[in-house]
């Protein structure tokens, strides 16, 4: 189906641009927002994204799906917008995750009662959820795409792979990396709640 709205639209059928919008900004807009963490940048990023699409879309190739494509398209607006903002924040990088990354060290402690026991179940689990948002915040921006892109939007490894442009290797060991780092955070907050 998406094929016939990408050829509507390179025939110059505008409201075929506003069906793949409307089947596509929800998905766009929680890859950037995954991305980004700012609500601003996520949106200005997802309009950057589908003026993209929009301008460019006889650069698109049937080879791949065009979700595929949009996703490439999406991603690239959301590197733009948090290298215009990385100008002014620090990031952390790569090789410093890769020193903090010790599996050795790596352990998620839980209570030794059941979640379901306790009577704060709801406002462990919400802040449990924030300490998420805020670990997965502080991966390095490619860790964060393949997270958000396999765990937050459900695509296959695969999937990642292509829209990423790497080999599925390489997938699979950045997927591994962030979810060790990811572990590794949430487990100083568990140690500290188990008590």
């Amino acid at each position: 189906m998406d094929q016939a709205l990408v050829d509507r639209l390179r025939g110059g059928d505008k409201s075929a641009f506003e069906d793949l919008m409307l089947r596509y900004e929800e998905k766009v807009y929680r890859l950037a927002m995954g991305m980004t963490r700012n609500r601003e940048d996520a949106l200005d990023a997802v309009q950057d994204a589908f003026l993209n699409v929009y301008r460019k879309i006889d650069t698109f190739k049937s080879e791949s799906a065009f979700s595929t494509w949009l996703y490439k398209v999406a991603l690239n607006s959301v590197y733009m917008k948090l290298r215009s903002r990385s100008r002014h924040e620090a990031t952390e990088s790569v090789d410093e995750l890769e020193k903090i990354l010790d599996p050795s060290q790596v352990q998620v402690l839980m209570p030794t009662r059941g979640w379901s026991d306790r009577a704060d179940d709801e406002l462990l689990r919400k802040e449990l959820a924030g300490k998420l948002r805020e670990a997965v915040a502080a991966l390095p921006e490619e860790y964060r795409a393949i997270f958000t892109l396999r765990e937050a939007e459900g695509l296959s490894n695969q999937e990642v792979a292509d829209i990423l442009g790497l080999s599925l290797a390489a997938t699979k060991t950045r997927l591994h990396r962030a979810r060790l780092f990811l572990r590794q955070r949430l487990s100083r907050y568990l140690q500290g709640n188990a008590a």
